[in-house]
């Protein structure tokens, strides 16, 4: 068997062993990238390498999972791995999240005290370079922040499916006490509790940095039924969730082949134009944020539709006009 080969099989055992309820063949070909021929006899490998290797009736269907794990031989880190776990633990902390950074360096530990001395031997010359080579850039924008004691309260309410309570506090209104069905958390350039009116079951977002005093409260709250938080996230351009509209702009030539690279929204698609540039379509809430994100492409961005973008846009233009203008008139 090939060296490539090889390798295969191992990580798939790895898939297998990492699965409470195991994979079936679809899950398998889907996960390893190949057909089914292939990882019918990928699995049938695993089954004579690995003894703990066991079939898990799920009809229709059938499962194969690997019980008590595998070796510390087979479950050895990279340096490449443990440099990605490194640098991810090092942006949150720089963004302002040491809770999450700090159960990344959590994790971080775990692995190299169960990988034998002689392999994190061999990773520390290569990690400690790999370390000194790369770096997180800084960007500007708001640091998000809550703290471990919040996210547990939050965690713990979502898992025991009770309410969550909380004072929440706005800028220019007066604080008040909540209580809602949590549904989820956003991360993002700020941190979100998604959550849903405990009467009306309507889906709201509250800012973390703006909440107090969170704890679980009494009784049951469950999430309104069908709710999917990755599909509520991707309404919006970013965080802000208002009315959802279809987004239409059109990219010049200058900067088609960056727009063509960039990720815009989920539900995004990319028209070329005769001229050289492209059309981006994708339908979205939260016109504050793409008005701001549009400021970074200068002229190379025209915007289409829908009409409240460009009066979004306006009014954020004249409130930048008018901003510099006092700048100006200060400095006379």
């Amino acid at each position: 068997m090939r060296h490539d080969k090889a390798a295969m099989v191992i990580e798939l055992a790895r898939r297998m062993a990492a699965s409470a309820e195991g994979l079936t063949l679809t899950e398998m070909a889907s996960e390893m990238g190949v057909g089914r021929r292939t990882v019918e006899r990928m699995r049938d490998a695993v089954l004579a390498l690995y003894p703990a290797a066991e079939e898990v009736s799920d009809p229709p269907t059938k499962r194969w999972r690997i019980r008590g794990g595998l070796s510390a031989f087979e479950q050895a880190p990279t340096a490449e791995e443990l440099l990605e776990l490194t640098k991810a633990a090092q942006a949150l902390r720089l963004a302002g999240e040491p809770a999450r950074a700090q159960a990344l360096e959590s994790l971080e530990r775990k692995i190299k005290s169960a990988t034998r001395s002689t392999a994190l031997n061999r990773l520390a010359p290569d990690l400690e370079a790999l370390v000194r080579a790369e770096t997180i850039a800084v960007q500007a924008g708001p640091r998000p922040s809550a703290d471990e004691a919040m996210l547990a309260a939050i965690r713990g309410a979502i898992l025991a499916e009770r309410p969550l309570d909380f004072t929440y506090s706005r800028p220019g209104a007066e604080a008040r006490r909540r209580s809602v069905a949590p549904c989820g958390l956003m991360f993002g350039r700020a941190n979100y509790l998604v959550a849903a009116d405990r009467e009306s079951g309507r889906i709201q977002t509250f800012r973390l940095d703006r909440m107090s005093a969170v704890a679980a409260g009494e009784g049951s709250a469950r999430p309104p039924a069908g709710f999917d938080l990755s599909a509520f996230a991707n309404r919006s351009f970013g965080i802000y969730q208002d009315e959802v509209e279809e987004v239409v702009l059109r990219v010049t030539p200058d900067g088609a082949a960056e727009a063509r690279a960039w990720r815009w929204h989920p539900t995004q698609t990319l028209m070329d134009l005769p001229d050289g540039g492209v059309e981006v379509r994708f339908t979205a809430s939260g016109m504050r944020e793409l008005a701001w994100h549009l400021f970074t492409w200068g002229e190379q961005v025209e915007i289409v539709a829908p009409q409240r973008l460009k009066a979004v846009m306006a009014g954020e233009l004249a409130a930048a006009r008018r901003a510099l203008d006092r700048a100006e008139a200060g400095a006379d």
